[in-house]
């Protein structure tokens, strides 16, 4: 029964391809610009061992999405490897154990050769026929991937099945170890010329300029031959020359070759993980008649900081720089490759918004600067985020100024200076550690340093290192003429939270000092900016719903599965629009996408638009049906959800997405479809389920009304803040509970087989 299911599923992968047929048909879309590349024409998109990135490499899954989801055009990868019996595969890897459970089948067949004179050990494909082959089932190879695709049935392929299974637009053959396989009496040559005569081979590619040499008097058009460089200080077998020093000889290389592939370091260096000036291969390359193809691109690894975690941003490094275009890349992600290329490529920044939807950052663009600073509210306007924000905490001498937390420990350098002898513990804020706001003045906050928040520290995912401590902080009323002051910026969002403890406890008024600061600025007499005022306490947002014709944002914090009518209906007396997160509009299974909810359609039906927190653009923040791509995580959300408006440390990432050509086409391309939620568990073997998480609550009335606000108690005289004293903390109040929220349980994303037309 289950392989009838696996069976069923991949028939209708198989249709959907036919649709990609269809939209091939009708060719590329962009016919406005000139590329930089060889010949004019756009990139090629190289999907190796089809979509590795999230199924195993070269089997039949990873061939047939990439084919599904891809340019109409895309070129699918085989590394080849000869069996035996002389049988041409596809796989990753000259050693079977990496890809392949073949280590549990053949236990037995561990050999060791010298592979271009190193010593290595392994199961090599030499030592077996495709018939025992047959017993073996591909795996991730990868660690940091998924393997819950393992225990799902995919053999090994030829070069033959996989033409036939995915009828691919092309096919590029790499040949990586034609010297070991001669070593052990199999000719690549004689079966690289046979089964050319059989399928159509586009590309064949080798660092081995002996094979290349070899076969050249074999092949013209369509075949194309490229000279495959490895690292620089690598030797090339036959001349005993590093890639380097054959890289300053292309007019030899064109002898052979139309064509060269390079890691993308050869084009872009990179130093500590910041870009450096790009070299002059490209136009060398070119200059001398030779395509240029770059490899190594992946969405879940590090990129340098450059690129803000995103790969479209780097794909457009290579294609789209205004000096040159590679003329092709070689991509585990061939959606994210294809968006880049037909979506974003030549989209200035006054490009016509293709759908609607509000920008609202989080504490500025702080995925790139300190957030609540100068810095990041500065890269929010410029990146084109609609609504800047501002999270009031409050100073000991009732200065209001931007944080994104009422822990200083979390956002500045405190630890550091002659104030970290005031860390305390705090129950009712859930902070086992902390220095608060309101134990400093604001001239002494003011000699602190900004501190960049990394959300991911324990994936060794970092923000922009060189600026980590940049910027300046700003005060509620700075803030506020600084957005006033951005005719780009449609409006304002203060956020209060801690309104009770800080009004009952610290003599601190946060809400009047915000309408005073709101008063001074004049907003209150202008109608050009919206003003949003957000808070996870409704007394908070009561405290506001009299005063001014604000928006008034209720946020609620925890994931949830369902919420009442009547719920809702005590939402609505007091705020006029909500926030919710991401779980609670696609909850998951160790971060996979199980199904979706009523939330948002449930609020949208009584009027209320709908905010969606927090979206970032590093992979371990999106489940893996998302295809550790920010668009295609974003794209569902809006495409699929219709929500109203996200909430994004990166606003230039969402601001580009609202800007995407593919998003204007009459028919939309399926690299810019919203994934079908649960789509990739259905092709998980039962015994790869990820385990069932507890069902996330429903949000019952007793979870939104809270008790007034108290009043402001006369403050008590100021202490000395150097003495280590601390105010007690929080009183516990009715409501939302406050909860740390969890990282998703894992280091990489990518994207769902089953994708909506």
């Amino acid at each position: 029964m289950y392989k009838l299911q696996l069976l069923v599923c991949l028939f209708s992968i198989v249709q959907l391809s036919y649709l990609v047929a269809l939209v091939a048909a009708q060719g590329s879309r962009n016919k406005t610009s000139k590329w930089q590349t060889l010949e004019g024409n756009s990139p090629l998109v190289i999907a190796r061992g089809g979509f590795s990135g999230i199924f195993p490499d070269s089997g039949q899954y990873a061939y047939q999405l990439a084919v599904q989801v891809s340019l109409p055009n895309v070129v699918v990868w085989c590394d080849v490897q000869l069996t035996k019996d002389g049988v041409g595969i596809c796989f990753p890897d000259l050693r079977l154990e990496n890809g392949s459970d073949i280590d549990n089948i053949f236990k037995k067949g561990v050999k060791t050769y010298s592979v271009n004179g190193v010593p290595m050990q392994g199961w090599f494909s030499v030592d077996f026929t495709l018939e025992d082959l047959s017993l073996l089932n591909l795996k991730q190879s990868i660690y940091s991937r998924a393997p819950n695709f393992d225990g799902t049935p995919q053999p090994i392929l030829t070069v033959e099945d996989v033409v036939n299974l995915t009828k691919p637009a092309g096919l590029w053959l790499n040949v990586q170890h034609d010297a070991f396989f001669s070593q052990h009496n199999l000719t690549m040559r004689t079966f690289i010329i046979s089964v050319s005569k059989r399928v159509v081979v586009n590309y064949i590619s080798s660092p081995e300029l002996k094979f290349l040499r070899s076969i050249i008097a074999r092949f013209r058009s369509p075949t194309k031959l490229i000279f495959r460089f490895l690292g620089r200080d690598d030797m090339e077998p036959s001349t005993n020359q590093t890639y380097g020093s054959l890289l300053r000889n292309l007019t030899f290389i064109k002898t052979f070759a139309s064509g060269i592939l390079v890691p993308k370091n050869y084009i872009w260096p990179v130093n500590s993980l910041y870009l450096q000036p790009h070299t002059s291969v490209v136009s060398d390359a070119h200059k001398a008649g030779l395509e240029v193809f770059a490899s190594d691109f992946v969405n879940d690894a590090a990129l340098p900081y450059d690129y803000s975690y995103d790969p479209v941003s780097e794909y457009l490094n290579y294609i789209d720089n205004g000096n040159f275009s590679v003329d092709g890349v070689l991509s585990d992600f061939p959606i994210t490759a294809s968006e880049a290329i037909d979506c974003f490529s030549h989209m200035g920044k006054n490009e016509k918004e293709q759908v609607k939807l509000l920008v609202i950052s989080m504490e500025g663009a702080s995925g790139n600067y300190p957030g609540c600073t100068d810095k990041a509210y500065s890269k929010a306007i410029s990146d084109g985020v609609d609504i800047l924000d501002c999270p009031v905490q409050m100073t000991n001498d009732g200065i209001a100024f931007c944080l994104g937390s009422i822990n200083l420990r979390d956002r500045t350098n405190v630890d550091e200076t002659n104030f970290s002898n005031l860390a305390t513990s705090n129950r009712d804020l859930k902070i086992d550690s902390g220095i608060y706001a309101y134990n400093l003045t604001w001239s002494q906050i003011s000699t602190l340093k900004p501190a960049m928040d990394n959300p991911y520290v324990n994936f060794s995912l970092y923000r922009n290192p060189k600026a980590r401590n940049d910027g300046h902080f700003m005060q509620l009323s700075d803030f506020l003429s600084l957005a006033s002051n951005a005719p780009s910026v449609a409006g304002i969002l203060i956020s209060i939270e801690n309104a009770a403890y800080l009004a009952e406890k610290q003599g601190l008024g946060v809400i009047d000092a915000v309408l005073d600061a709101l008063n001074k600025a004049g907003y209150h007499n202008r109608t050009a900016k919206k003003i949003m005022v957000k808070s996870s306490d409704s007394a908070v947002l009561n405290k506001f719903k009299n005063s001014h014709n604000y928006e008034l944002v209720y946020v609620i914090d925890v994931d949830i599965r369902d919420i009442t009518n009547s719920t809702i209906l005590e939402i609505k007396k007091f705020a006029s629009s909500v926030v919710i997160t991401k779980g609670s509009v696609f909850p998951t299974d160790e971060a996979f996408l199980t199904l979706q909810t009523d939330v948002v359609p449930k609020f949208q039906a009584f009027g209320f638009p709908v905010y969606v927190k927090n979206f970032r653009n590093e992979v371990v923040s999106q489940p893996w049906d998302f295809f550790s791509d920010a668009y295609v995580e974003i794209n569902t959300h809006v495409s699929f959800m219709e929500i109203n408006g996200v909430i994004t440390d990166y606003p230039a990432t969402a601001a580009k997405y609202r800007r995407n050509r593919c998003l204007g086409y009459r028919d939309l391309p399926l690299y810019m479809s919203p994934v079908q939620p649960g789509g990739l568990i259905t092709l998980m073997a039962p015994q790869d389920l990820p385990p069932a998480e507890a069902p996330n609550p429903v949000l019952s009335e007793s979870d939104v009304i809270e008790p007034p606000l108290p009043p402001v108690v006369k403050k008590p005289p100021t202490r000395n803040t150097g003495n280590g004293s601390m105010a007690p903390g929080p009183t516990t109040r009715n409501g939302q509970p406050t909860i740390v929220a969890s990282m998703i349980l894992s280091s990489i994303a990518v994207l769902a087989t089953l994708l909506l037309c």
